[in-house]
């Protein structure tokens, strides 16, 4: 996959990974994509939230040896 911008959130809980998203995404253009990789399980049902609240496209999900990985489109115009 390829991303705009990478965020390493490992090592951080619940809300930290998806703030760090968000000051991120803020930053970014429409149709960016944000590279994220958490531990924290929370994450998990975190960042399909936020994107769903935030109107930004969650394009991937996966974990890998404990390793939650998401590919976040930033949504607007």
């Amino acid at each position: 996959m390829n991303a705009d911008e990478t965020l390493d959130a490992k090592g951080l809980l619940c809300p930290l990974p998806v703030l760090k998203a968000r000051k991120r995404l803020l930053g970014m253009k429409p149709g960016n994509v944000l590279h994220i990789e958490a531990d924290d399980p929370a994450s998990v049902v975190d960042f399909p939230h936020f994107c769903a609240e935030n109107g930004h496209r969650l394009i991937s999900s996966e974990t890998i040896g404990g390793v939650y990985s998401f590919a976040i489109e930033k949504g607007g115009t």
